[in-house]
């Protein structure tokens, strides 16, 4: 499964751990909404989209299967949302 577009489709420029909202196509056939980009305990990371439970715990609606490809998808995210912030301070100049 190759990713084949991601869209920063919200950041946020705030003091709170999130900092952006993502999309994530797959083989041009499948569309995920809603993977959140992180910084928290000094590193970024991604959260798949998820459920509130009726303990009012959560539980991801999808998520990758192997560490491997967890990796890949994470790293691809957040090379996107960097890219997309430097473009935008590139803009702003």
């Amino acid at each position: 499964m190759q990713i084949t577009d991601i869209k920063i489709r919200k950041t946020f420029n705030d003091d709170g751990p999130m900092k952006a909202v993502v999309s994530v196509t797959f083989d041009d056939a499948l569309a995920l909404h809603d993977i959140k980009v992180i910084y928290a305990k000094e590193k970024y990371f991604i959260v798949m989209p998820s459920r509130k439970n009726a303990d009012g715990s959560y539980r991801d609606i999808v998520h990758p299967i192997t560490a491997e490809f967890r990796e890949i998808l994470e790293k691809s995210v957040i090379d996107e949302y960097f890219k997309v912030l430097e473009s935008a301070a590139q803009t702003e100049e």
